[in-house]
C-alpha cells in the first residue's frame, strides 16, 4: 500500500490529471436497509416536523420510546405537547384524539395492540367512521389508529388477533395493512395527510424485519396511495393474495413452488378497505386460478370478501378452478408454542394449497 502511495506522489500532475480524466463514478446510489418500524419512525418523524396539527398519543409512546421502539426519539424532539403518553384507558384516550381531530387537529393514536383496541371500538367505529357521512359531508375526522395487529408469539387467545376484516366491514375507515418498510413509510405518511380516519394494521413480528429502501422512499415526499395493491412477484398460473407478514410467507412459497416449474403470482394488498380489486382480478384473468393467504379467522374474512368479489365480478368466467382460502385456524390463539404454530399458515399449507388448486 505504501509503495503505490510512493508511486502515485511520484509521478505529480501526470497521476492527477489522468484521476481527473477518468471522472467519478455517477451511478444511483445504493438501496439503504431499513427496519419496519424504523420506517414507521421516520415517518412520523417528517409528517410532525411537516405539519404542526400532527401529534401521536398512546401508552408508552413518549419518555419510553414506544413498547415496541416505534416512536424512539420523538418526545425528545418534539415534546410534551407533540408527543403524549396517556393512561392505560383506551376508550378515554381514543375519545380525546377523536375529539381533537373533529377540532383540525391530526392526531396519531397508537394502540399497544390492536387487541385493546376493543376497549375503544365505540369511538373507532360510532365517532370517528360515521361522523363524515352523518354530518353530511360537513365533519371529516383525520386519524390514525395505529399499532401491532394479528399472531406475535406466545401471547395467547386474547392478544393475538387479526382486526383487518372487523374493521374492514365498517364504511367510513380505511383499513390499511402494510409488509415491508416501503409499506410501512408510503402507507403511513398518506394516511396521516388523509381526511378519513385510518385503521392502520402493523404486525409486531414484522418491526425487526429490514428491508430495502429505495431512494425515492428515503425522499421526504415518499408516499404510497392509499387503496393500491402491489404485485410483488409476477407469476402464471396461480394468483396468491395476502396482506401483512404473510407476504413473506408467500414469496418463500412461490420460491419453493418455482423450482418446480409452478410460477406464482404474488399480490401484496397493502390496503384492504378500499380493497384494489382491479389487480386482483386482472391477474386472476390472467392466471385462471386464485389463492387467499392470511393470519384471521376463516368466517367472513379478508381471503371470503375477495373471493366473493371475484366470484360476482368478470374474472369469475377466467377460472379453472375454485378458489382456496388458506387462513388461521378457527379457534381462539393456544398459548403451546407447537399449538399456536398449528394455528397459523405456514409456508407448507400455502404450498399445499395452490398444489390442490391447480391439481399437481
Amino acid at each position: 500500500m505504501a509503495a503505490s502511495v510512493r508511486c502515485f506522489l511520484r509521478s505529480g500532475k501526470n497521476a492527477v490529471s489522468a484521476l481527473g480524466q477518468r471522472g467519478f463514478h455517477k451511478s444511483a446510489p445504493a438501496s439503504a436497509q431499513m427496519m419496519v418500524r424504523d420506517a414507521l419512525n421516520q415517518a412520523m418523524d417528517e409528517e410532525l416536523e411537516r405539519d404542526e396539527r400532527v401529534f401521536l398519543l398512546g401508552e408508552e409512546v413518549a419518555q419510553y420510546d414506544g413498547a415496541y421502539k416505534v416512536s424512539r426519539g420523538l418526545w425528545k424532539k418534539y415534546g410534551d405537547k407533540r408527543v403524549i403518553d396517556t393512561p392505560i384507558t383506551e376508550m378515554g384516550f381514543t375519545g380525546i384524539a377523536v375529539g381533537a381531530a373533529m377540532a383540525g387537529l391530526r392526531p396519531i393514536c397508537e394502540f399497544m395492540t390492536f387487541n385493546f383496541s376493543m376497549q375503544a371500538i365505540d369511538q373507532v367505529i360510532n365517532s370517528a367512521a360515521k361522523t363524515c357521512y352523518m354530518s353530511a359531508g360537513r365533519q371529516s375526522v383525520p386519524i390514525v389508529f395505529r399499532g401491532p395487529n394479528g399472531a406475535s408469539a406466545g401471547v395467547a387467545a386474547q392478544h393475538s388477533q387479526c382486526f383487518a376484516a372487523w374493521y374492514a366491514h365498517c364504511p367510513g375507515l380505511k383499513v390499511v395493512s402494510p409488509w415491508s418498510a416501503e409499506d410501512a413509510k408510503g402507507l403511513l405518511k398518506s394516511a396521516i395527510r388523509d381526511d378519513n380516519p385510518v385503521v392502520f394494521l402493523e404486525n409486531e413480528l414484522m418491526y425487526g424485519v429490514p428491508f430495502e429502501m429505495s431512494e425515492e422512499s428515503q425522499s421526504k415526499d415518499f408516499t404510497i396511495p392509499i387503496g393500491k395493491a402491489k404485485v410483488e412477484r409476477q407469476g402464471t398460473h396461480v394468483t396468491v393474495v395476502t396482506h401483512s407478514r404473510y407476504v413473506s410467507h408467500c414469496l418463500d412459497a412461490a420460491a419453493v413452488l418455482a423450482k418446480e416449474g409452478i410460477e406464482c403470482e404474488v399480490i401484496n394488498l397493502r390496503t384492504i378497505r378500499p380493497l384494489d380489486v382491479e389487480t386482483i382480478e386482472a391477474s386472476v384473468m390472467k392466471t385462471s386460478h386464485l389463492v387467499t393467504v392470511e393470519g384471521g379467522w376463516p368466517q367472513f374474512g379478508v381471503g371470503a370478501e375477495i373471493c366473493a368479489m371475484v366470484m360476482e365480478g368478470p374474472a369469475f368466467n377466467f377460472l379453472d378452478a375454485p378458489a382456496t382460502r388458506v387462513t388461521g385456524v378457527d379457534i381462539p390463539m393456544p398459548y403451546a408454542k407447537i399449538l399456536e404454530d398449528n394455528s397459523l399458515p405456514q409456508i407448507k399449507d400455502i404450498i399445499a394449497s395452490i398444489k390442490k388448486t391447480l391439481n399437481v
